[in-house]
């Protein structure tokens, strides 16, 4: 069975996330050290919570998460998940884990309604997405949050969603997997998403 961790950064609110992984056959702790993870298959960065907090938390084990991007370890993180793997935040004043580059701003308040709550399509920008694999274009999936992440890089985002701006909605780096929008809470498409990252981690052991 495959072996998959929630960093819990102390913000609750992760059981839809742990029922989702469990009900597609996952093995799931719930951690708030590497360390307590040694032998897992997978990670997964939840998407609750405010961004100074969250990386006080993982920073106090940083070196822990750091072995498991060395290793190639599968890594999930959704909405603030994601957010947190960049440089820094206009939500923050701290810096972010700098793992992917780029920023993460606000939302356009002149725009639109903050938070961005709510179901949106997806335009799925790289067929070849293992997370995305199965899935239609167009598919619509939950979003919850008033940031969005704009990587440097702009090959490896997969897919976007329109909310005043072209938003991210997932990005794949190397053994890395983010998505702005909450799978756990996107009915069949997200819990295909959740499967098949569940798959990338199988693979990947």
């Amino acid at each position: 069975m495959v072996k998959i961790s929630i960093f819990d950064y102390g913000a609750g609110n992760i059981f839809s996330l742990q029922s989702s992984l469990q009900r597609n056959g996952a093995q799931v702790s719930i951690i708030n050290d590497f360390e307590e993870s040694s032998e897992v298959d997978g990670i997964v960065l939840p998407g609750v919570g405010n961004f100074d907090p969250a990386i006080i938390s993982i920073n106090k084990c940083k070196t822990g998460f750091s072995r498991f991007i060395e290793k190639n370890i599968p890594v999930l993180g959704i909405c603030l998940g994601m957010e947190m793997l960049f440089e820094k935040s206009e939500e923050g004043q701290l810096a972010g884990l700098d793992i992917i580059e780029g920023e993460v701003l606000s939302l356009p308040k002149n725009l639109v309604k903050i938070p961005h709550i709510g179901w949106n399509s997806l335009e799925i920008t790289d067929k070849k997405s293992k997370l995305f694999e199965g899935i239609p274009n167009k598919s619509w999936v939950y979003f919850v949050h008033s940031y969005y992440t704009t990587p440097k890089n702009s090959d490896i985002i997969t897919s976007k969603s329109n909310y005043g701006v072209h938003i991210p909605a997932s990005i794949e780096i190397d053994s890395i997997y983010c998505t702005q929008f909450h799978p756990e809470k996107s009915s069949t498409t997200g819990e295909k998403m959740i499967k098949n990252f569940i798959n990338i981690c199988k693979r990947s052991k």
